[in-house]
């Protein structure tokens, strides 16, 4: 067992894009709430209460709708700028707990910690309520000396409200532990997928308690050291150390289903222009450079008549972030678009990622945009007044077809756009 004095926490946001709509609308506390897919198509969070009326991730909007006003059901659609800001929020506040932070996803991050079994819990209960206090959305803690055992005390302290919404793992009797572990089917230990886990009940490994008590060497030879890792992990042994920032991707996709389908080549230029300056911009904030890119289109899997799926691999001259550069190599998907077909979505993906400045080309083929800065300079623009603010050649185009994502039921954007700031009055 690892030395109690240094710990892991996770700290994960509960029901995290209902609890961002709910940090600014109290009125929907205690009702059932659901937040929908991109194009308001299926439900993707879903509250407590509407948990408790048998809603299940994925089922569609268009049969909850008949019954949402029998139910009292509320439904947002998916709000990202609000969500963004609330996790950016959120992380501030948690770097203030640990100088080893690492942000896993949108509503979770792993802090490294250090104290007794009572100061680390007592230190739970602050963070929890701090983020309520200053963020206004609720979190449970989950303490360990390794991330699998955090996320397993972290699921733990969500779903026993004895608990408060903070549990230290090793604080908990052995004989607790293992009931819990025992009673859990080994697909829900983090890592585990359904694949794997056919693999191990072939073996005779059920619960994750069957895990924990495997032999790491034999689950080495018949899976893969990342298995090993985790039976490691149930263990006690730290073996997935935190990571300063997780930026190490292999690739980056851009990509959205339209609210209404697109039909020529004209406005497929349009989103493929707008898709590559965002991934200029997400490069040039990560200081990487891509060295592919791959653009693609595609109609609806269900029309009976049109199908389409064409899509174009363009080997870049140069690692590189330049909007210009990746607008050109998108524009090469357009000779393949069928005029008239409607296609309902389209996208980006950047690959081959590297460090910006690893590979400085000779002066010869040096890139007289990036010499210029102008991608940073597009992205500083768009930070200071909005992303439609400017926009490089087709993509600053304000006219054309909408083939924006349908949002209908989008709460405002409180926190990011001055013309939507929640306004107080006096009672």
């Amino acid at each position: 067992m690892s030395d109690s004095r240094h710990q892991i926490a996770l700290v994960d946001v509960n029901c995290f894009y209902a609890s961002a709509e709910r940090a600014f609308d109290p009125s929907l506390e205690g009702r059932p709430l659901v937040v929908l897919s991109n194009n308001d198509g299926c439900a993707v969070t879903r509250s407590p209460e509407a948990k408790a009326l048998g809603i299940g991730t994925g089922d569609p909007w268009f049969k909850l709708a008949p019954r949402a006003k029998e139910w009292g059901l509320v439904a947002r659609s998916s709000n990202y700028e609000l969500y963004g800001d609330i996790s950016a929020r959120v992380m501030e506040l948690l770097s203030r707990y640990s100088a080893w932070l690492e942000v896993y996803s949108i509503d979770e991050a792993f802090l490294g910690v250090k104290g007794s079994p009572t100061e680390l819990v007592a230190m739970g209960r602050d963070i929890k309520a701090a983020v309520q206090r200053n963020v206004g959305v609720p979190v449970c803690v989950g303490i360990a000396g390794t991330k699998t055992l955090a996320k397993l005390a972290n699921r733990w302290a969500k779903n026993n409200p004895s608990f408060g919404g903070v549990c230290r793992w090793e604080s908990r009797p052995a004989a607790e532990r293992e009931a819990l572990m025992a009673r859990l089917s080994v697909v829900e230990i983090w890592g585990v997928a359904a694949r794997l886990t056919r693999r191990l009940n072939a073996m005779g490994i059920h619960s994750i308690l069957d895990l924990s008590r495997a032999d790491p060497v034999m689950i080495r030879d018949r899976f893969s050291v990342v298995m090993m890792r985790t039976v490691l992990e149930l263990q006690g042994t730290p073996c997935i150390p935190l990571e300063e920032e997780r930026i190490g991707r292999d690739q980056l996709i851009f990509s959205r289903s339209f609210s209404t389908p697109l039909t020529s080549s004209a406005a497929l230029r349009q989103v493929l222009s707008v898709y590559a300056q965002q991934a200029s911009a997400r490069l040039a904030r990560h200081h990487l450079q891509a060295k592919v890119l791959t653009a693609f289109a595609g109609t609806s899997e269900y029309h009976p008549q049109d199908k389409s799926f064409p899509s174009v691999c363009i080997p870049l001259p140069m690692p590189t972030a330049d909007p210009v550069l990746l607008t050109r190599a998108a524009h090469g998907l357009l000779p393949a678009i069928q005029e008239g077909t409607r296609y309902v979505r389209a996208g980006i993906m950047v690959t081959d990622l590297r460090p910006s400045g690893n590979q400085k080309p000779l002066e010869l083929f040096e890139n007289p945009h990036e010499e210029r800065n102008i991608g940073p300079l597009v992205e500083e623009i768009s930070r200071r007044y909005g992303r439609g603010a400017i926009g490089l050649g087709f993509a600053g185009l304000r006219s054309g077809v909408d083939w924006s994502m349908k949002r209908g039921m989008r709460s405002p954007r409180y926190t990011t756009h001055w013309d939507e700031l929640p306004v107080a009055r006096a009672a």
